[in-house]
């Protein structure tokens, strides 16, 4: 075998080899080929891809917090998504989805005019929809101090809500999903 005859071999190996490579590196990016799922505390939640919930917000996130002229109040300030357990989160999650979804959803949705916006708001509402009924907490009597904390912590995020009028709130707790999708990216795992 000559020299150029090995340079070949050696040439057509490497490329073989790059080429596997690049197959399986765009494979794992595909969706559903990871085991991507949120872990919250005893819920576990599969099927949802992280990537498109933050996609379908940055669609509609200009549009919605220029509309948020209170700049000096936070509804999910850190009092309450700060230090949460593994355990608590689970109960936490729950009952700001279900918040978000039966409050802000509803009458956001009706509001985007704009198809593109409509189809953003809708991906988010039903992640969050997905999210919120596979999540099945445990029972168990000795889990209750847990859920009255995530209790407690929700209800600091609803007075916040309350004190604000109806629009205000609504375009604000709107525009801080941002917010909530950077803390469930905590619970998020492939």
């Amino acid at each position: 075998m000559n020299l150029q005859e090995r340079l070949q071999r050696l040439w057509r190996g490497t490329t073989a080899l790059l080429s596997l490579s690049l197959t399986l590196l765009l494979c794992s990016q595909a969706p559903g080929v990871q085991g991507q799922e949120f872990q919250f505390g005893p819920c576990r939640v599969e099927g949802v891809v992280l990537q498109e919930l933050w996609e379908a917000f940055w669609a509609v996130k200009d549009i919605v917090q220029a509309k948020d002229n209170i700049t000096s109040v936070r509804l999910l300030r850190k009092e309450i998504l700060q230090n949460v357990s593994d355990i608590e989160s689970c109960y936490l999650i729950r009952a700001l989805l279900k918040f978000y979804l039966n409050t802000i959803f509803k009458s956001y949705l009706g509001k985007a005019a704009d198809s593109r916006i409509r189809k953003s708001f809708s991906t988010l509402a039903n992640n969050f929809f997905v999210i919120a009924s596979k999540l099945q907490p445990s029972q168990e009597n000795d889990m209750f101090s847990i859920s009255e904390s995530a209790r407690r912590r929700f209800l600091l995020f609803q007075r916040a809500f309350k004190q604000l009028d109806i629009q205000s709130a609504q375009t604000k707790a709107f525009g801080e999903v941002d917010i909530l999708l950077t803390w469930m990216e905590k619970f998020y795992q492939f």
